[in-house]
């Protein structure tokens, strides 16, 4: 088989809000789980407790991608800021 090589170039990636989409999935994971306590008995009565920590799990890697992702938000603006100040090269005289 032929390698597969792509027909056009990538899109450029789609950046958003990443930091307030990402704390408020970790706050959601934290509520599923909060609400989810009352009936800890009846979810191990039935074997079923990975529902809950499977959202404590969710909401305390939230915490992580929080942390991630607000310093890759901090390093992109810093990037930014240092391509702003640059002076463009200068080019020199075309042959």
């Amino acid at each position: 088989m032929a390698k597969w090589t792509a027909k056009h170039e990538a899109p450029e990636p789609l950046e958003g809000p990443v930091v307030a989409t990402v704390t408020g999935g970790t706050i959601l994971w934290f509520a599923l789980f909060l609400v989810q306590l009352p009936f800890y008995g009846w979810f191990a009565d039935r074997g079923q407790l990975w529902w809950v920590w499977t959202c404590a799990a969710g909401g305390f890697l939230g915490l992580i991608g929080i942390w991630y992702v607000r310093g890759r938000d901090a390093a992109l603006k810093r990037h930014a800021a240092e391509q702003s100040t640059q002076p463009e090269p200068n080019p020199g005289p075309h042959p």
